[in-house]
């Protein structure tokens, strides 16, 4: 006699029911972690873009996965409503830091300026005796005296003829060569690396090349100390109607340029 053995059937779903799908609450729990951590980027001193971008994203993340909870997709309101509330508190702290940094940075350059500005106090060369300045500036051969000891001097213009080697001359200019004299009567050494020597000619200030050749051009070097003397000659490259050249030496940083009014 045989057994026939039944097993009994798993109960089925009845028939038209969708199948449950799982809640998507993910928005709602990132929004809650970017807005907290937003937040608490914005407390933090020059965080403040770290706070914008993630108060932004915790606000988008918030919104959508509220609008999921209303569509019944998603079962954590109340978190997403929360990750949306720090999002935007982090938006505001963000934008609180930007205007503390701002405000900051602006004291602080100003703060620099003002030191800047008492650093080059007396750093103004004043003509020596009173005399040999115009107007415009100081004339050939005269010198110009600052606080700090040192003189400088700047000769008449001489015509010069550069070598066909030449660099910065062009053909159809005339070429006009200074000597500067520096003389350091203060107790500071002076860096002759950091001493420029300009020029402009004509009225229209148009810019004068410097030439460079086998005897002009080199410049100061080195270390001027204190009682020391050292002369450079320069030679510029001139426009030929040119009838004045306009000469700035800038003895560093540290002092005011000065400029000679020289006439051809």
């Amino acid at each position: 006699m045989s057994h026939q053995m039944h097993h009994p059937h798993a109960p089925q779903a009845p028939m038209g029911m969708p199948p449950q799908q799982a809640a998507r609450n993910g928005l709602g729990i990132a929004a809650l972690v970017l807005g907290l951590i937003g937040l608490l980027s914005g407390l933090i001193p020059l965080f403040f873009w770290l706070a914008g971008i993630l108060g932004l994203l915790a606000l988008i993340f918030g919104l959508v996965g509220l609008g999921r909870a209303k569509r019944g997709q998603a079962t954590n309101k109340g978190v997403a409503i929360t990750g949306t509330i720090f999002g935007v508190l982090a938006l505001i702290a963000s934008a609180i830091g930007l205007v503390i940094t701002v405000t900051a940075v602006d004291q602080a350059v100003k703060e620099v300026n003002k030191e800047v500005d008492k650093a080059l106090e007396g750093a103004e060369a004043k003509p020596k005796d009173g005399g040999g300045t115009s107007a415009k500036g100081y004339q050939g051969g005269a010198t110009a005296v600052y606080s700090t000891g040192l003189n400088v001097t700047v000769s008449k213009p001489s015509p010069y003829r550069a070598d066909e080697f030449a660099v910065g001359h062009e053909q159809g200019n005339k070429s006009y060569k200074v000597t500067v004299r520096l003389e350091n009567k203060g107790g500071k050494d002076v860096s002759g690396d950091l001493v420029t020597v300009e020029a402009r000619a004509g009225k229209d200030g148009k810019t004068a090349e410097r030439i460079y050749d086998g005897k002009v051009g080199s410049g100061f070097g080195g270390t001027l100390t204190a009682g020391r003397t050292a002369t450079a000659d320069f030679a510029f490259d001139v426009p030929a109607g040119a009838k004045t050249l306009d000469v700035e030496v800038k003895p560093g940083f540290d002092h005011k340029g000065t400029h000679w009014q020289l006439t051809l």
